[in-house]
C-alpha cells in the first residue's frame, strides 16, 4: 500500500504551495485552496518517520462530513471534495490563534493539573478533580499557531493585549466555538461517544469569518466511549477512547515525548498497520458509516487527475 507522505504538484493557476504537519496546501489564483490531507502523522508537534495508509482519506472525509453538518452554525471554507484525500475551498486569512475547547480534564489540561496548576489560559479549573472528570461547563483554552515547534497556551486577555484578534472578532470566535462543540457533542452522543475536547481554526475572507481546516477528526479531537464512562471513572479505570492519543502513549512507552535530543523510536510495519486499522475504526464509529477504501496504488496520480478535473470547473 502507498502512504502519501509528500506531494509536489504543479496545478494550473497555482500561486503558492505550503506544507504543514499533515496537510499540503495549494493556492490557485490566490482565491481557491486545494488542501491535500496526506498520510503523514504527527505527535508532540513532530511528524513521525512513516506514513499511515488511509489516514488522509479518513481525516478528509470526516472533516468534510462535519463541515457540512455544522454549516448552519458558521460558514466554512469548503466548496468541494474533488478527491477522497482533498478538500477545495475559499482561501482565507487565518486567525493567529486556535480555539481549543475542553469538556473534560484530559490530555494537556490534565498534565498541567497534575503538576499542581489550577489555571490554564487564564481559566480557573476546580479543585478536587481527577483525570477525565467532566468540567462543570466546557472551557476555552486557546493556543498560538506555531508554524514550527509547539503551539503555546495563551489567555483571552493576552490575545487581545497583543492584538492577535480584535475584541469583536474574538467574542464571535468564542460563540462559534461553544456552538460547534455543542453540536459535536450531540452528534457524538448519538454515536455512543463523548466529545472530550477539540480545536477549531477560523479565518477571514472579504471581511467574513469562516471555519477553516478540519473539524471533529481524531487528529483534532478526543473521543471517549459513552457506554461505561461513569463506571470506569468511579472505579478509577482508564477511559476507552477514540483519538490518536494511543500513538502518543506508544511513543511515551518507547521513551519519546517530543523533547529535544530524544531519539525517535523505529515504527515497525506491524505498528503502522495497527494505526491504519485504528483510524478506519475511528471513521466508522464517529460517522456511523462503513469506510470504503480507495485503491492504495498510484494515489498521487489519482489525486493529480481528480484535482485537475475539478480546476477545469472554476
Amino acid at each position: 500500500m502507498d502512504a502519501v507522505t509528500k506531494t509536489n504538484f504543479k496545478f494550473p493557476g497555482q500561486t503558492s504551495h505550503y506544507v504543514g504537519k499533515v496537510r499540503d496546501v495549494y493556492t490557485i489564483h490566490d482565491t481557491t485552496m486545494l488542501m491535500v490531507v496526506s498520510d503523514r502523522i504527527s505527535a508532540f508537534d513532530v511528524v513521525l518517520p512513516k506514513g499511515i495508509p488511509y489516514k488522509g482519506q479518513v481525516l478528509n472525509q470526516i472533516a468534510a462530513k462535519f463541515l457540512d453538518a455544522t454549516a448552519d452554525i458558521v460558514p466554512n471554507w469548503k466548496t468541494a471534495t474533488p478527491d477522497p484525500m482533498v478538500t477545495a475551498g475559499i482561501l482565507c486569512e487565518p486567525f493567529k490563534v486556535e480555539m481549543v475547547i475542553r469538556g473534560y480534564l484530559s490530555g494537556h489540561a490534565w498534565r498541567e493539573y497534575k503538576k499542581g496548576k489550577r489555571s490554564i489560559c487564564g481559566v480557573t479549573m476546580p479543585e478536587g478533580m481527577k483525570e477525565n472528570d467532566r468540567f462543570p461547563q466546557p472551557i476555552i483554552t486557546p493556543t498560538t499557531k506555531a508554524q514550527v515547534g509547539h503551539d503555546e497556551d495563551i489567555s483571552k486577555e493576552e490575545i487581545l493585549a497583543q492584538g492577535l484578534v480584535s475584541k469583536d472578532d474574538y467574542e464571535q470566535l468564542e460563540a462559534y466555538t461553544i456552538a460547534l462543540f455543542q453540536r459535536g457533542t450531540e452528534i457524538a452522543r448519538d454515536k455512543g461517544l463523548i466529545l472530550v475536547d477539540t480545536k477549531y481554526e477560523f479565518g477571514k475572507a472579504a471581511g467574513k469569518i469562516f471555519l477553516i481546516d478540519e473539524i471533529h477528526t481524531p487528529d483534532s479531537s478526543r473521543y471517549f466511549y459513552l457506554d461505561g464512562y461513569q463506571e470506569r471513572q468511579d472505579a478509577g479505570h482508564v477511559q476507552k477512547q477514540l483519538s490518536k492519543e494511543f500513538v502518543r502513549e506508544w511513543l511515551m512507552e518507547k521513551g519519546y515525548s517530543g523533547q529535544e535530543g530524544q531519539p525517535m523510536p523505529e515504527m515497525p510495519e506491524e505498528f503502522v498497520t495497527r494505526v491504519s486499522e485504528r483510524y478506519i475504526e475511528l471513521y466508522e464509529k464517529i460517522t456511523g458509516e462503513k469506510f470504503i477504501k480507495t485503491p492504495a496504488q498510484d494515489v498521487e496520480k489519482r489525486i493529480l487527475e481528480n484535482c485537475e478535473q475539478f480546476l477545469k470547473t472554476l
